[in-house]
């Protein structure tokens, strides 16, 4: 499938239906069998890859349908040499201190994989569009590790996790993968060491022979950020890591910093994330196309996409089909203003 100019794609989760949320309580109560939730992931996948064809969405992804969370039980949960423990807060607000969190007891493995190379084996047999795989970032999935006797603080959990990932990424790509994008909010989050962030992705992709994205935003737990929301200490730094295109959040910061990439210029992709997430005001397409037009001020359209800020999952799935396909008709908006075709 040729790409047009300026394509549309996802960042990674899409939003769950209702069914699918009281299909895991009865999972979780011993209800269903292994083959039973193995169907019900499935027709979820199913479920996410009808609503981005239906929206038109150029680029996609399962939808991330198998994963409980961004990277929660089903990352943690291939891994070995952890402990859980207990959350540090069970009631009131949902917040980051109720998440799960672990503790290395011995160094940690994944030996049979993370599981990317099912997710995509199995979408890829469901759809004809191109696929993008999202895997979240080892820094990432190092915030909830505490480093116990095995390993000296974060920065290490992460390089032993680098190690893992690196592998599944090659995994997946032995498996027909061409695009794959590292999900990593906490580069954003801790902005004060950017330099030893590119050493650690460098590390983290070395030798994977697939387009490379990253992603980087400001968490979207329940839908609220959890940082500082400002770019700018990662600049220039991070545009010597080894990505070909940069996943970046405008649209619910009211486009703030966009600017940051004509002031740092760069030969580099970017994804530009102009649907909002986190706001249950649906777009209109006109309002999709200014924000476009805004980014065409500081990047080529040969070099630009168009994306949510984040992912949908904390998003109701009603919302999120309206903005899918606000985002689309925005983007043919100014696909035929540029072309004179949508």
């Amino acid at each position: 499938m040729t790409l047009p100019l300026i394509p549309t794609s996802v960042i990674g989760s899409h939003a769950w239906p209702g069914w699918l949320h009281t299909a895991l309580a009865a999972a979780e109560r011993g209800e269903y069998g292994p083959d039973d939730w193995r169907e019900t992931q499935d027709d979820a996948v199913d479920l996410a890859v009808r609503d981005q064809e239906e929206a038109g969405v150029d680029i996609i992804t399962d939808g991330e349908m198998r994963r409980i969370g961004f990277f929660t039980a089903e990352f943690y949960g291939h891994m070995t040499g952890l402990r859980e423990l207990p959350p540090r807060r069970k009631l009131g607000v949902v917040g980051h201190d109720q998440r799960e969190s672990y503790e290395a007891v011995e160094a940690v493995t994944a030996p049979n994989g993370l599981g990317l190379v099912e997710e995509y084996t199995y979408v890829r047999g469901r759809t004809n569009r191109p696929i993008k795989v999202p895997c979240p970032g080892p820094y990432t999935l190092a915030g909830r590790i505490k480093p116990g006797a095995i390993y000296k603080d974060r920065l290490e959990v992460a390089y032993a996790l680098a190690d893992i990932v690196n592998a599944e990424l090659k995994a997946v790509v032995a498996a027909g993968a061409d695009f794959i994008q590292l999900d990593e909010p906490s580069y954003a989050v801790h902005a004060y060491t950017p330099a030893e962030f590119v050493k650690l992705f460098n590390y983290t992709v070395d030798g994977v022979n697939a387009k490379i994205g990253v992603h980087l935003c400001f968490g979207n737990f329940v839908g609220r950020p959890v940082a500082k929301r400002t770019y700018r200490p990662l600049f220039p730094h991070i545009l010597d890591m080894n990505a070909d295109q940069f996943a970046l959040e405008f649209a619910n910061r009211e486009m703030a910093e966009y600017d940051l990439w004509r002031e740092f210029a760069s030969e580099k992709e970017l994804a530009a994330g102009l649907i909002d997430v986190k706001n249950y005001y649906i777009e209109k397409p006109e309002d999709v196309a200014e924000r476009i037009r805004k980014m065409l001020e500081v990047v080529p359209a040969e070099k630009l996409s168009v994306t949510p800020d984040c992912g949908f999952s904390q998003t109701a799935r009603w919302a999120a089909r309206g903005k899918l396909k606000a985002m689309v008709e925005g983007t043919k908006l100014v696909r035929r203003e540029l072309t004179g075709e949508a």
